[in-house]
This record gives structure tokens, sequence and C-alpha cells, in this order.
């Protein structure tokens, strides 16, 4: 079995050392081959337009595929991300490589507001990461798309005496937050 796991700086994990990425922390954990082609600020786009060479040429079994918060922070439209989304899926499957789709995280807003200065309206972006969250759902039944809900689950974990210990800057994770995501992604890979 290979994963390819294809996204943003959550992929990638933004300011952690590799050993401590979730996505390491599977391969350590499951003994799974996994190519971690997260890359730092990249939208759905950018991760549309590398599907072919960073996935489909790799010849995984499953992709992974996690992104939009970057898309939301550009403002670029929640029909737009949906597509590069849903098209990513499509081609996956087109190549007979089957997708998970990665539910992003919330941000936390006063925290990321500090650290990133006046980039974006970090409540707006939650919201419409909750809209993106619940569009990723209906999809995911109408195609029968496996999905790991890390938004929703990360949500019942974190509360205002811990964001601090998962949370490096409001947006991305410490290693403790990778850790929770493992925990979170296990389920679905022991039944794979």
């Amino acid at each position: 079995m290979k994963i390819v796991c294809i996204g943003d700086s959550m992929t990638y994990g933004y300011r952690v050392r590799r050993s401590q990425v979730w996505t390491r922390l599977i391969e350590d954990k499951y003994g799974v081959k996994v190519l971690n082609k997260g890359i730092n600020g990249d939208s759905t786009g950018g991760m549309l337009s590398r599907f072919y060479r960073d996935v489909v040429e790799n010849r995984p079994s499953d992709v992974f595929i996690m992104g939009g918060a970057n898309d939301l922070i550009m403002e670029v439209s929640l029909n737009v991300i949906k597509s590069n989304i849903a098209t990513m899926v499509h081609q996956a499957r087109g190549n007979l490589i089957k997708p998970i789709i990665g539910i992003q995280p919330l941000t936390e807003p006063d925290m990321a507001k500090e650290q990133w200065s006046n980039i974006a309206d970090f409540y707006r972006i939650n919201n419409q990461l909750l809209e993106l969250r619940e569009w990723i759902m209906e999809f995911s039944n109408i195609f029968d798309v496996r999905i790991v809900d890390f938004c929703g689950e990360l949500n019942k974990r974190i509360n205002q005496d811990n964001k601090y210990e998962i949370y490096l800057d409001g947006l991305h994770f410490t290693p403790r937050g990778n850790e929770m995501m493992l925990d979170i992604i296990s389920p679905l890979l022991r039944g794979i």
C-alpha cells in the first residue's frame, strides 16, 4: 500500500520537524509508504495543476486530498474549491487510485489574527470552512468517497485550555496537533 497526501501547509507540516508531521507518523505507526506532497501556501487550484505529476505518476493505491483554507484566505469562491476537489477525486478514480478527502480543521481566529496580522477575516474563513465541510460530506455520500473529518473531530477536542498546545499560530499545528490528526485518521487506516 502507498498513499500520496496532496495538500497545503496542513499536509506539509508547517514549522514542524519532518519526523513529527502526521503523514510521517502514519508511516511510523502503520508501516505504510506515505508520500507527503503538501506545499505551504498551496491552493486547490495548485493541487489540481500538479495532481498528475505528484499523484498519478507515483502510482499510489490511495490519495489523500486536503485543501481549501488558502483559497478562502485569497477569497476564491467555494464553487471553485468544490470543483477542484471533485475533479481531483474523479481523476484519482479514473487512474484506479482510491480517493480520501480530508476536511480541514478550523482556524483559531484570535490567535491567527495575532500571528498573521490582517491577511484575512478568520471568522469568515471558519464559516466558509464549515460550508465546505458540509459540501464534502454530501459529495462523499453521493460518490461514495471516504473522508476524514479533521474539522469536526478536532472541534470536539480543542478548547480554550489546550488550544495553545495544538496551534502554533492559529492556522497550523504543533507536534501535539499532528499527533491528534494521526489519532483521527487511524480508524480509516486500520480499515484499509
